[in-house]
């Protein structure tokens, strides 16, 4: 595979993205972003997209917010849009992110620490609200709260990222998403 494609609902996760690929993918793997007008969009021009994809040697990786739906049935749900349009030759990836992308840095508030420049995060880890961040009702405001307003979807998206830890981060659905981006590199 020469290309990985991600599908993501919002321009975060593409910052995010951009700041945790360089240190994921083969130096023979170059990643392609397609950043959809939100979850809606996404689910509604997913099957189309993948249907008229041509170029050889992809794979493709689906990135969504659970926000308050239910994760089991948001990844079912866009796993067969996949496979409404599946060819066979495509590897599709679907990952959920456990409430929403910043549950990812609340998973490793040093990384938010040194990307935003807030000191005293870091201590903050092993308290009980942290140690599981994909459980938090709206990580977005309390990434805010933390950082006194300092946190902004995508310039802090884009700050955190390149700090983030790829193997110890607190949050589940983070570790799988970099599991599935490592399979689907080393498969190919």
């Amino acid at each position: 595979m020469r290309r990985l494609i991600f599908l993501l609902e919002e321009p975060s996760a593409e910052a995010m993205l951009r700041g945790v690929l360089p240190r994921i993918l083969p130096e023979d793997c170059s990643p392609e972003f397609k950043v959809f007008e939100g979850k809606q969009d996404l689910e509604r021009r997913l099957t189309r997209v993948l249907k008229a994809w041509r170029t050889p040697d992809c794979a493709f990786v689906v990135l969504r917010d659970q926000d308050s739906g239910d994760c089991h049935r948001i990844k079912h749900r866009l796993v067969e849009l996949c496979r409404q349009s599946w060819r066979g030759d495509l590897p599709v990836v679907v990952r959920i992110a456990c409430r929403e992308l910043e549950s990812f840095y609340l998973g490793d508030l040093s990384a938010v620490e040194q990307g935003l420049g807030v000191s005293g995060l870091a201590g903050k880890q092993d308290s009980r609200k942290f140690r599981e961040p994909d459980k938090l009702g709206s990580p977005s405001r309390e990434l805010e709260r933390l950082t006194n307003g300092l946190y902004g979807k995508v310039a802090g998206s884009r700050a955190i990222a390149p700090h983030l830890s790829l193997n110890d981060n607190r949050s589940h659905s983070f570790r799988v998403l970099v599991a599935g981006i490592r399979k689907l590199t080393e498969a190919s």
